[in-house]
C-alpha cells in the first residue's frame, strides 16, 4: 500500500490495549497509545519496578495476570526481552484467553511475525512493531516515540495498514521490514547504536588517562572528557547521517600512517584492548578511502 493509501485508511476504533509486560518499552508505547485515545485496560507487571512504572505512566490501568490481560484486550502488545518471547507466546496460546480477531503485536526487533504462529492459529492478526529507539525509563521515552521509526512486519496489506496506523497515531514513522530481513535489520541497528556506546565509552576512558590530574567532575559525570568529546562526536554523527562515508576525517582519511602508528603505540600503553579496537575500526574506516599501502601495513601488523 502506498503512503497515500495508508493516510487514507480509516483510523481504527479506539482499542482496549493490554501490555505484556510493564517494561520500559511496553509502558512507553502504552502511554503513547493512550495519548491517541486508546485505553490501556490492563498490564502484566510482576516486579516492584514494573508496578512502580505502571503507577507512573499508566495510572488508570489494572495490573492483572497474563490470561486476564489477554482476555480483555483488542490490541495485545507483547514487550518482553527477546529470550522470553517464545515462552510468553506459548503461555498465551495455551491459556485459551486470546480471542479470535485480537491484534497481537510484539516489539522484538530481530523477529517478524513467524514467531507469533501459535497465536495466528487461534485467529489473531499478527504484527511486529519495533521502535528503533533506546529507552531509559524516563518520560523522554514516550516523547522520543514521536520522532521514531518503527520496523513494521505484517501478514498482508490489511495488517500493514493497521500497524502503520497505530505507529502514526503514536507519532512515529512506519517502515516496512520484510519477514526474512528482520535479523539483518536488527543487526544493523544494534551495530550502530550499541557499538556506538562501546566506542564512546572507550574514547572517554582514554581521555581520562590522557587528562589525569585535571579538574573533571568524576569518572561518570559529564566532566572535561565529555565536554571535549561531545561536540566532536555530535558533529561527526550528523555529518555521517548527511554525507555517509564522505564525512570521514582525521589521520585515516588523510592516509597518515605515521600518525596512526603513534596512536596505536599510545593506546597500547594505556589499554591494549582499546588499541586493538582502534586498529580494527581504522581498518574498516580505511576501506572507505583510497588508503595508501603504508597505512594498511601499519594497521595489519
Amino acid at each position: 500500500m502506498t503512503s497515500s493509501g495508508i493516510a487514507n485508511w480509516p483510523a481504527p476504533a479506539r482499542l482496549t490495549v493490554g501490555i505484556v509486560s510493564a517494561g520500559r518499552v511496553g509502558t512507553a508505547l502504552g502511554a503513547a497509545l493512550e495519548s491517541a485515545d486508546h485505553v490501556v485496560g490492563a498490564v502484566v507487571a510482576r516486579s516492584d519496578a514494573a508496578r512502580d512504572r505502571v503507577a507512573r505512566r499508566l495510572p488508570e490501568s489494572q495490573i492483572l495476570p497474563l490470561d486476564e490481560v489477554a482476555a480483555r484486550s483488542e490490541l495485545l502488545i507483547i514487550s518482553v526481552p527477546d529470550d522470553q518471547l517464545i515462552a510468553v507466546i506459548a503461555d498465551l496460546a495455551a491459556s485459551g484467553a486470546v480471542r479470535r480477531g485480537t491484534i497481537v503485536a510484539h516489539t522484538a526487533g530481530a523477529h517478524g511475525i513467524g514467531i507469533l504462529a501459535p497465536l495466528v492459529e487461534l485467529g489473531v492478526t499478527p504484527l511486529a512493531l519495533h521502535p528503533a529507539m533506546t529507552f531509559v525509563d524516563t518520560d523522554d521515552d514516550t516523547t522520543r516515540l514521536r520522532s521514531t521509526c518503527f520496523g513494521v512486519t505484517a501478514a498482508d496489506e490489511i495488517g500493514y495498514a493497521v500497524g502503520s496506523t497505530l505507529v502514526l497515531e503514536m507519532g512515529g514513522e512506519p517502515v516496512r521490514v520484510r519477514e526474512e530481513a528482520r535479523t539483518l535489520y536488527h543487526a544493523a541497528l544494534a551495530h550502530g547504536a550499541n557499538h556506538l556506546v562501546a566506542l564512546i565509552s572507550d574514547s572517554l576512558a582514554a581521555l581520562r588517562i590522557a587528562l589525569a590530574g585535571q579538574d573533571f567532575v568524576d569518572e561518570n559525570a559529564a566532566g572535561l572528557p565529555e565536554r571535549l568529546l561531545g561536540p566532536l562526536v555530535s558533529a561527526a554523527l550528523q555529518n555521517t547521517l548527511e554525507l555517509g562515508p564522505r564525512a570521514l576525517t582525521g589521520p585515516v582519511a588523510r592516509g597518515d600512517a605515521v600518525a596512526v602508528a603513534g596512536h596505536l603505540a599510545a593506546l597500547r600503553e594505556a589499554d591494549p584492548e582499546l588499541a586493538e579496537t582502534y586498529r580494527t575500526m581504522s581498518l574498516r574506516a580505511a576501506s572507505y578511502t583510497r588508503a595508501p599501502a603504508a597505512l594498511i601495513e601499519v594497521l595489519e601488523r
